[in-house]
């Protein structure tokens, strides 16, 4: 598959990265595609992909001016309105993992007219603040340890080698986003400590993207004039994004379907592909077989 790629510029001079692939008849914009765009790939049968790092995020521009970045998620929804103008498109499909999961909902709201379709996988709650009991919410003894290895490894940061750190947190990390330990090594991509953006998104997601993520708490009523169908994707087993967030999804929004993929985490398509790929594209050619009716 042929791709092209460059970088866009925000309305404040901030460059976002993105790669484009196929020539379908519909836009999907994946979101921090660098870290799941090969994953995603098998999309292009009907439709122009397109991977968008986030700001801050991936290979856009490393941003060290706190004022561009305070606004967290909602700058990044900003971002995105930009991101569509720039390619003239009327409409877009969107695909979201995790936090942005929130933010192409966000998106939504204030754009309804330019989304057609929306894939949240394993995306975080409507409202952060609510707790969750068991077992719409997984704190389990592999997540307690995670924190207690972080907690001794951060003790170390100022004297470790940058890209050697984050090659440590991420040996951690990994093991919390899969529910069998044997799958933790199947995240490979993710990890990109060749990139300053991502060396440093502790700091990031600390002190701008979880306070703005912390600012929302959205209700059915916030919801309703999202009419665009979407597809929820969510493993019982997540530890980062709990269960019950997602079915909080699919009972406050319009038009929404919930695929609960049991005894898996926080990257379904990864533990369980042929339950998750699969309905993941005849949800979206769904919308390119109604445009040829």
């Amino acid at each position: 598959m042929q791709t092209t790629e460059g970088y866009i510029t925000m309305d404040d001079g901030v460059r976002l990265y993105f790669e484009k692939a196929g020539s379908g008849s519909t836009a999907l914009i994946i979101l921090n595609g660098f870290l799941y765009f090969d994953d995603f790939k098998y999309l292009e049968a009907g439709h122009t992909l397109i991977s968008l790092d986030l700001r801050n995020r991936g290979r856009s521009d490393f941003v060290s001016d706190v004022p561009k970045l305070k606004r967290g998620i909602h700058q990044d929804v900003d971002d995105l309105e930009v991101v569509r103008r720039h390619f003239g498109l009327q409409q877009i499909h969107l695909l979201a993992h995790s936090y942005t999961g929130l933010t192409v909902m966000l998106y939504a709201m204030n754009y309804p007219a330019h989304v057609n379709r929306i894939v949240q996988i394993s995306p975080i709650p409507p409202d952060c603040a609510k707790q969750y009991p068991a077992p719409l919410g997984n704190v389990d003894a592999t997540l307690l340890e995670f924190f207690g290895k972080i907690q001794e490894l951060e003790k170390e940061r100022s004297s470790e080698d940058p890209i050697r750190f984050c090659k440590r947190f991420w040996s951690h990390l990994r093991a919390i986003y899969v529910a069998n330990p044997a799958d933790a090594g199947k995240i490979t991509s993710w990890e990109r400590c060749d990139l300053a953006t991502e060396r440093n998104l502790m700091s990031y997601w600390v002190g701008c993207l979880v306070p703005s993520i912390q600012s929302v708490h959205l209700t059915g009523r916030d919801l309703a004039g999202v009419k665009s169908p979407v597809l929820i994707v969510h493993g019982t087993k997540d530890r980062s994004s709990p269960y019950g967030g997602a079915k909080d999804w699919a009972s406050m929004l319009p038009n929404a379907q919930l695929i609960t993929v049991e005894g898996v985490a926080h990257a379904p398509w990864i533990e369980a592909p042929e339950r998750v790929l699969g309905p993941v594209q005849t949800f979206l050619q769904s919308s390119v077989s109604a445009k040829g009716n």
